[in-house]
């Protein structure tokens, strides 16, 4: 609005909440609005946004949510949700809860409107620590991008304008934990002359195998073992449910190529396994968030043809009793020997490896003598707050 003397009035913000469906169309949407001119944001699909963001996502069964919209001359400018998961407080106390989906303009009074409502929502229920962004927990999409935002993300990771953590600590939320995302070309991915001396030590007592389709409900049930057995100890971590994990694997099993999926095994027991996805964002961003008219059909046969070019790691696991010893970091080695063929047979050229926690000094060691390098890294937030 301009006033009679040429003065511009900055409409004020408000924000609502989300209750109706039409309101959750406009949350979904808004990305396309904050992202406009960012060359680097990939489009999700909506239809996938719109299951995620209801009652089939088994996510739904333990947690409870609710998500605004901030509006400037009706207009929506921002969004962001809370969400309390019982599974969560299991491990970290009743006190505990999330914010998460933050997208905004860069206005400190859109942010600082948005988590007011986040976090009285939260007082109302007796949560006194928050931490997110979580979208909608740690097994999901998470953290604010804070450093290598020159590049697109992988697949299943967020992105974030630059405004994003800023603005949130302005809002007294701190640093909690950061995550990594490294990169390495695929022609070196697992060459390692030392890993290669430490697997002949062990040779004998390791196999390697990939992922056997045929058997892919008992292999998947497999996996999360591991998987839950060897995060168990790492910061934020909440077990994978057996729905939430079997959701995983069907969605993505259409594309993901032979061999891209291998299990470690000492002594014929299962104890590690690594997970290689085809990076479909490439496709993402000419689908511009549609299936319509042949966009499944379009990602399938990029997957099939090799015609996608970069790949990501986002799941890898050693079980407990073997992490930080020489035989784990063999399996480790190992696997990613395993996949190299598959991963550079179907043109795979670059592969990013990710998250990985600041904190995990053994993993990032091994990612650089695999000759990775690290190249994004986003941050969790805290904050305490005091109870109603």
């Amino acid at each position: 609005m301009i006033t009679d003397t040429g003065n511009e009035i900055v409409s004020p913000v408000r924000v609502e909440p989300v209750t109706s469906r039409g309101d959750l169309q406009k949350f979904i949407d808004l990305p396309w609005k904050i992202y406009a001119d960012d060359k680097f944001w990939v489009p999700p699909i909506k239809l996938e946004r719109r299951l995620h963001l209801s009652s089939f996502n088994s996510y739904m069964k333990n947690a409870k949510w609710q998500a605004w919209l901030a509006y400037r001359n009706n207009t929506p400018v921002g969004r962001i949700s809370a969400q309390i998961d019982t599974v969560h407080q299991k491990f970290y106390g009743d006190h505990s809860g999330h914010f998460g989906f933050i997208d905004a303009e860069n206005d400190p009074e859109v942010f600082k409107k948005l988590f007011d409502s986040v976090e009285v929502w939260l007082k109302n229920s007796g949560i006194t620590y928050i931490t997110g962004p979580f979208n909608f927990s740690v097994n999901q999409e998470c953290g604010v991008l804070v450093e290598g935002f020159d590049t697109p993300p992988s697949v299943l990771m967020p992105h974030s304008r630059q405004w994003y953590g800023p603005l949130i600590e302005g809002q007294g939320y701190r640093p909690a934990m950061d995550m990594l995302a490294y990169w390495m070309e695929s022609k070196v991915f697992g060459e390692n002359p030392v890993m290669g001396k430490l697997v002949k030590r062990y040779g004998k007592k390791l196999q390697i195998r990939p992922l056997k389709k045929n058997n892919f409900k008992q292999e998947l049930e497999l996996m999360r073992d591991i998987f839950n057995d060897a995060w168990s100890n790492n910061w934020g971590f909440i077990p994978f449910s057996k729905e939430e994990f079997a959701e995983l694997g069907v969605g993505l099993k259409p594309f993901v190529p032979e061999g891209y999926i291998q299990i470690a095994e000492i002594d014929q027991k299962p104890a590690a396994f690594l997970v290689v996805l085809p990076n479909l964002n490439e496709l993402l961003t000419e689908l511009n968030g549609s299936l319509l008219p042949f966009g499944w059909l379009k990602i399938l046969r990029a997957t099939r043809k090799n015609n996608i070019k970069t790949g990501r790691i986002p799941l890898m696991g050693v079980r407990k009793e073997y992490q930080n010893s020489p035989i784990g970091m063999a399996m480790a080695y190992m696997m990613c020997v395993e996949a190299r063929d598959p991963v550079v047979g179907s043109g795979i050229e670059g592969v990013e490896a990710s998250w990985i926690l600041d904190n995990n000094k053994g993993m990032r060691s091994m990612l650089k003598n695999l000759l990775a390098y690290e190249y994004k890294r986003y941050r969790i937030y805290e904050k305490e707050i005091n109870p109603n």
